[in-house]
């Protein structure tokens, strides 16, 4: 055991500095939030794939967010948990695993973007060109939309990451209590500057093309409601665009809190509880705010608990 923690390949990660009073609490809370978020994404996936009449390419598009969010959920919570039960030991993480870690958190970051771009785009041809939807939003379309939303941050979090498993390592400690690509480079003492220059370029792309995607999305989803005097409509729009809109600030609000604290070297303990805060709150409020407001999938949720205690 002495000879594979003193590698050079095993790190060391930080840990959440937590009282001992404190620790059993918050495993408590962070294991029931992780039980509530896997089985409401699982459940709320699996009456998508099960129920015929969800067959649409809304609730098509929402299985990318509850299977993203179950992912997101499971490649962080599970070693804080763990680590929670270690308190006052070392934490140790073999560098590989560290990186292949730092590959997943970015890659449900990234896809959380996308797939809520796919998601106003879907929005936007139901409102604004409701007679085209269904010849426009086929299966086929939903699909490439989804795997364009995967694939294209597969891409981008692939170069992010590699870019940091080239470089040498002169240190064991990674900053953070789970792995992430800022971690990553953090352990070289080599330049950083090409890191810096795509990690800006990762960020223009994947935030500025999200939040202009959006915001022109939005726009004219609101002309159109402007120019038409359809109660229906406008309720309709109202309704949905409200629930994606919710999702979408909180996303942009949680990131850009944890990207302003990576540049504040003493806020690094809040850092940390924000990272993981983004793994549990997020999640949580998706399937509260966008999968059970949803009238159809609501509707379908009740039911089935119904069903369940008749049988019981």
């Amino acid at each position: 055991m002495e000879n594979w923690t003193t590698s050079s390949e095993v790190l060391i990660l930080e840990a959440l500095r937590v009282t001992p009073q404190s620790s059993l609490p918050a495993f408590i809370l962070l294991l029931f939030s992780y039980i509530f978020i896997m089985v409401a994404n699982v459940g709320v996936l699996a009456l998508i794939v099960c129920s015929s009449s969800l067959h649409q390419p809304m609730y098509l598009l929402l299985c990318n967010m509850t299977v993203n969010d179950a992912f997101g959920a499971t490649i962080t919570l599970p070693h804080v948990l763990k680590d929670l039960l270690l308190s006052g030991s070392e934490r140790y993480i073999h560098y590989w695993a560290c990186a292949a870690q730092a590959f997943c958190v970015h890659l449900h970051a990234s896809v959380s973007h996308t797939v809520l771009v796919i998601m106003a785009v879907d929005r936007y041809v139901a409102i604004c060109i409701p007679l085209r939807y269904a010849a426009v939003m086929t299966r086929r379309t939903v699909a490439t939309l989804s795997w364009a939303a995967w694939g294209s941050a597969l891409v981008l979090v692939g170069i992010l990451v590699g870019l940091s498993v080239r470089l040498s390592r002169c240190r064991r400690t990674v900053l953070n209590v789970f792995c992430d690509n800022a971690s990553l480079f953090s352990l070289s003492c080599e330049s950083v500057l090409v890191n810096n220059v795509y990690g800006l370029v990762y960020t223009v792309l994947l935030l500025g093309s999200s939040m202009v995607s959006v915001a022109l999305t939005y726009l004219k989803i609101v002309a159109v409601c402007l120019r038409s005097r359809s109660k229906a409509l406008n309720g309709k729009a109202l309704q949905t665009c409200t629930t994606h809109l919710a999702v979408y600030l909180m996303l942009l609000v949680s990131g850009f809190i944890i990207v302003v604290m990576h540049r504040f070297p003493q806020l690094s303990d809040h850092r940390k509880v924000a990272a993981v805060l983004g793994h549990v709150a997020l999640p949580a409020l998706n399937i509260l705010i966008y999968g059970l407001q949803i009238r159809e999938v609501r509707q379908k949720v009740f039911a089935a608990f119904d069903k369940t205690v008749s049988v019981k």
